[in-house]
């Protein structure tokens, strides 16, 4: 099985690279979350979104799961931040 390494909050992850899951690309998560696409590429420049970059022309895949952590922590972040007001 093709895997790749990422490395995360201190260590080094070994993922498969084809898995049976979706695979967005910027352009995907632009349309599903209505934002501009310099913001989809700072989340992922930040790190606050991971993604695989497969090439300059080709550009990031993020898959689902990763969308969905992202997603799942920003709204846990407008909670917290809800709570404490």
């Amino acid at each position: 099985m093709l895997c790749y390494d990422t490395y995360t909050f201190g260590a080094y992850e070994r993922r498969p690279i084809l898995a049976e899951e979706r695979w967005y690309t910027v352009e995907d998560i632009v349309d599903l979350l209505k934002v501009h696409e310099q913001t989809v590429r700072r989340w992922l420049r930040d790190d606050q979104l991971r993604g695989v970059l497969l090439g300059r022309k080709a550009g990031y895949r993020i898959r689902e799961s990763d969308l969905n952590a992202f997603l799942a922590a920003r709204e846990n972040e407008g909670l917290e931040g809800k709570a404490a007001a």
